[in-house]
């Protein structure tokens, strides 16, 4: 799996720079049968590297451009008269990989109407279901910096991407490759490394490989302590954090660290997983009081902490 993988990361490489952890987690995600919120200024590549990412592993794409006159239909989906009866024609969201670029800009409607796909898996159309492709891996973009005429995500349909992603502004070194290369143009020299049937074995052999108890007592012990209620969470917790993670978080934490250690070739995941993906699986489910904000504290700031005061057991 390490040559399947870094088979991948080479040919996504011929049309971007500086995205090797970013493609490690878009790959730990997918093989975990995930979504991924991914936060970014703008000009950064994000769409780039996902139409790459979807490329090389053979997959069907679909771009949304989230807009606030979006309407459901737009995404599902609707029913046309063809002669005497109705059709259903499919929506974008008919795709393995989905990119819902600006996601923030849609009303709330529209943006439950592809949260209820990703957990589903299915469309509901005039009491006829429609299945999606497998797999199936929704990526969502969203600009941190205009929040003019945008609609947040709540809390829980934020909790249903298995992690976000930050992409930032590359390195001295790397920009200037970003330079010399051919954007979109070089999507064109990308070729098929992986295969749909090849990403579903992945699922299911990951799925499989047996995670020690300690690796699970540890990634529990963090989750539980994000929360203000838990006796053991760190004083920064409890003086800045209005609402932690829940249980899902804990699961999802698992199955990643999981799925990173198999992308890597080890027999079982360890602790070192789990603190890798910590921060990207529990970012955006801490939320903190606005006393934080005041203070200067962020959310990075308190899994820091969480990171540093939960100790590992076992071996």
């Amino acid at each position: 799996m390490r040559r399947e993988f870094e088979a991948l990361r080479e040919e996504i490489g011929r049309a971007v720079v500086g995205f090797d952890k970013v493609i490690e987690r878009l790959a730990v995600s997918i093989i975990t049968d995930g979504h991924v919120l991914i936060v970014g200024v703008p000009g950064l590549a994000k769409t780039l590297v996902v139409r790459a990412f979807s490329r090389a592993l053979g997959l069907s794409f679909n771009r949304i451009q989230f807009t606030p006159d979006l309407m459901p239909t737009d995404i599902t989906g609707t029913e046309i008269l063809r002669g005497e009866e109705f059709v259903f024609v499919k929506g974008p969201v008919f795709a393995n990989v989905v990119l819902a670029d600006e996601i923030n800009r849609a009303p709330p409607k529209t943006q439950a109407a592809l949260l209820e796909v990703m957990q589903e898996r299915r469309v509901t159309y005039a009491g006829k279901t429609y299945e999606v492709p497998r797999p199936f891996f929704v990526l969502a973009t969203q600009n941190p910096i205009e929040q003019e005429g945008t609609y947040p995500l709540p809390e829980a349909q934020l909790d249903r991407f298995i992690m976000e992603i930050d992409i930032t502004y590359p390195s001295y070194e790397d920009e200037v490759k970003i330079a010399l290369l051919k954007g979109f143009a070089a999507l064109d020299e990308i070729r098929k490394v992986m295969g749909r049937e090849d990403i579903l074995r992945f699922q299911k052999e990951a799925a499989e490989l047996p995670v020690p108890d300690h690796v699970v007592e540890y990634a529990v012990r963090l989750v539980r302590n994000t929360r203000p209620v838990e006796e053991g969470a760190p004083k920064v917790v409890k003086e800045f954090v209005r609402y932690g993670a829940g249980p899902r978080a804990s699961q999802f934490l698992v199955w990643a660290a999981r799925s990173l250690a198999y992308i890597r070739d080890k027999a079982v995941p360890t602790t070192e997983e789990v603190k890798e993906l910590f921060y990207d699986v529990l970012k955006h489910r801490v939320i903190l009081h606005f006393r934080a904000e005041a203070e200067g504290v962020k959310v990075g700031d308190v899994l820091k902490e969480v990171l540093k005061s939960t100790p590992v057991k076992g071996r």
